[in-house]
């Protein structure tokens, strides 16, 4: 995993992205604990896995380090599509690889189409159609 860093879990908001075992997610509720009379403050952390739409917990003492996805944005040109999948091409490289169709965009990508895609930790998912 080289394509994350390291931030500290004071600065996490909703809608921040940190890796949890393993998966990168969205950070969608966070919630601090009072510091005890001995202790730290305890940040409970709830994110959704961006690949896997698992919700996932973690509870951390104030101070924590945790790591952070880096996330390429990248466009390509859809070349085929094939059921769920689109054959594309990136924009840049000129690398050609299949990316998932998500439900929401199912009916819109076709042949000759730009859309936009994330790298996140060696994974490529489809976000959103690029509008000309």
């Amino acid at each position: 995993m080289s394509d994350t860093k390291v931030t500290d879990i004071g600065t996490m908001k909703a809608g921040s992205f940190i890796v949890l075992d393993g998966v990168a997610c969205r950070v969608s509720d966070i919630t601090v604990s009072k510091s005890g009379k001995h202790g730290h403050a305890k940040y409970r952390m709830v994110a959704i896995g961006l690949i896997d739409d698992k919700k996932r917990e973690v509870v951390m003492p104030s101070g924590s380090m945790v790591e952070s996805p880096i996330i390429d944005k990248c466009v390509a040109q859809v070349l085929s599509v094939t059921d769920d999948n689109a054959n594309v091409m990136d924009s840049e490289s000129f690398e050609t690889l299949d990316l998932k169709i998500p439900e929401e965009l199912k009916g819109q990508v076709r042949e000759g189409v730009s859309i936009i895609y994330w790298t996140i930790l060696n994974d490529k998912i489809m976000k959103q159609i690029k509008s000309e």
